[in-house]
C-alpha cells in the first residue's frame, strides 16, 4: 500500500513542476511575442495573463469534435491514442 502511495507521490513531484513550467513559458511566448508584433498581450484573463494558459486548455476541451459523415468512427477516435500509445512504448 505504501509502495503505491509513494509512487503517486513520486509522480505528482515529477509532473507538478513540468505543467506548471510549461503553462508559464506559455505566458512568456505569448508576452514575447506582442511585444515583437508591437500589442498588447494576454494580460486580460487574470492577474498578468496568469490564467490564460488554462483558459487555452478549457477551450481545448470543450471545442467541437467534426466526424465526417462516411468516416469510421472507431478508427477516427481510437488512431490518435494508438499512435500516442505506440509513440511512448517506443
Amino acid at each position: 500500500m505504501w509502495n503505491v502511495i509513494y509512487s503517486l507521490v513520486e509522480v505528482i513531484v515529477v509532473l507538478v513542476p513540468i505543467l506548471l513550467s510549461v503553462a508559464f513559458m506559455t505566458i512568456i511566448e505569448r508576452k514575447v511575442i506582442a511585444s515583437i508584433q508591437r500589442r498588447t498581450g494576454p494580460n486580460v484573463v487574470g492577474v498578468y495573463g496568469v490564467l490564460q494558459p488554462f483558459s487555452d486548455a478549457l477551450k481545448l476541451i470543450v471545442k467541437e469534435i467534426i466526424v465526417p459523415h462516411q468516416a469510421n468512427k472507431v478508427l477516427l477516435f481510437m488512431a490518435p491514442m494508438v499512435t500516442l500509445t505506440f509513440s511512448l512504448l517506443g
